[in-house]
């Protein structure tokens, strides 16, 4: 899910094709719309290079970025970057920019349907009604995907700290069974999402669930091994590494608690955090002088995924330290994957959107938001690295029956099918 994904710095450039063999998509041309920067947003991109890589041509309709081109011409692939700023500043910003944007990837996608028409229409929430900028190209025979993130219903929930039955809850969950009837096939994330989704806006077959697994040839595969930790090396610390969005739902503070508990009989532990600033880091990193965790706790900024990959082969632990609340409970985060592609062990909260995957042998798990409970499982995996490198070991194996490679062919196979090609 989007939510936890590093925005990394990544430099734009030529598109990450994989060659394939049938080339499914060849001679056909997609438009693709997402409220959110290109190639900064791992899973527009990772979609991006999937089509492209199957023959497919796209114009791209996104956020602009600091330093990114306004348009851009790569191998198939035109972008078009709207310089409109994805801040989050409340309800009333959210709407305006969000209607801003619906309103002009609308008129675009109509002019250029006039002028030549489109395939295929693939749109990433959030928002889900922007699936209405499509809809010219559909009455003109465009097919449409549409791939949900996240569950914006929930995730209002959690930011705004909204009631469930609360009349803004109730309009999501509108909009969302709209947008969704707009689509003729839908994507999202996990197994969770799917559950939410069928059970309320339309039925299970209409879904096909793409995990956001890392992209293989950015996180190479290697075995858990135990030269690996740099714990068994005299004079270096043990290493906690958290990277994702830093905002309140993904629990920073939880992990600073809980490092504040282990540094009393582990001293030398380091808690490495990457992301991009926000305000709430720097109440967290006020929060740590207050504690006199200085030298404990090293803030290294956005990193871009290619960079992620010495960071995390550089660390012994991987944790995922998030609140327990309407959105964490269905999340599967990807940095869980990132992490186990490189051999880490991880801990993560005992939530349904991770237990749908991972059982009690396959992760150190923690009750979420529970700062002691997660110092109890930091303590257990400083004193036992034999035991957390077989339970990485048997994570792997989850891991590997989710490689992004088994996950793109998902994407391409439902894709093409419902442009009736096998």
């Amino acid at each position: 899910m989007s939510a936890s994904a590093v925005q990394p710095t990544m430099p734009t450039g030529g598109v990450n094709c994989v060659p394939a063999a049938s080339q499914r998509f060849s001679g056909k041309r997609l438009a693709m719309v997402t409220f959110s920067p290109y190639p900064f947003d791992p899973r527009p991109r990772r979609a991006v290079d999937s089509l492209v890589g199957e023959g497919a041509t796209i114009d791209l309709i996104c956020l602009a970025s600091d330093n990114s081109p306004r348009r851009e011409a790569l191998k198939n692939l035109n972008v078009l970057r709207v310089p409109l700023k994805h801040d989050r500043r409340g309800k009333l910003g959210y709407f305006y920019r969000y209607a801003a944007f619906i309103s002009l990837c609308s008129v675009i996608l109509a002019w250029r349907t006039l002028a030549r028409r489109y395939d295929l229409v693939y749109v990433h929430n959030m928002p889900d009604i922007l699936v209405f900028c499509a809809l010219v190209p559909k009455l003109f025979g465009a097919k449409v995907i549409l791939d949900l993130h996240d569950p914006m219903p929930e995730l209002l929930t959690t930011i705004f700290h909204v009631s469930p039955k609360s009349p803004s809850v109730a309009f999501l969950k509108f909009l969302e069974k709209w947008s969704i009837r707009r689509a003729d096939l839908v994507v999202t994330v996990n197994i969770a999402c799917q559950r939410i989704f069928s059970a309320r806006s339309c039925r299970k077959e209409k879904i096909a669930v793409v995990m956001n697994s890392p992209d293989g040839k950015i996180f190479p595969f290697h075995a858990a091994r135990q030269s690996d930790a740099k714990s068994n090396r005299e004079g270096q610390p043990f290493v906690i590494m958290y990277h994702g969005s830093l905002v309140e739902r993904n629990g920073l503070e939880v992990a600073i608690d809980a490092l504040e508990q282990v540094r009393k009989n582990s001293p030398s532990i380091e808690l490495r955090i990457y992301g991009a600033k926000t305000d709430f880091l720097d109440r967290m990193m006020e929060k740590v002088q207050d504690k006199n965790l200085q030298t404990a706790v090293k803030f290294f900024g956005p990193k871009r995924l290619e960079e992620l990959v010495g960071a995390i082969e550089s660390c012994d632990l991987g944790v995922i330290p998030n609140h327990r609340n309407a959105f964490t409970d269905i999340n599967t985060p990807t940095r869980i994957f990132e992490y186990l592609a490189l051999g880490k062990p991880v801990i993560a909260p005992s939530t349904a959107g991770i237990l749908d995957y991972f059982d009690n042998g396959s992760l150190l798990f923690f009750e979420a938001g529970d700062a002691q409970d997660l110092a109890r499982k930091i303590e257990y995996a400083v004193s036992h690295p034999d035991e957390c490198l077989e339970i990485a070991r048997k994570a792997q194996q989850v891991y590997q029956d989710h490689t992004w490679e088994r996950e793109r062919e998902t994407l391409v196979s439902r894709a093409s099918g419902v442009l009736g090609r096998k």
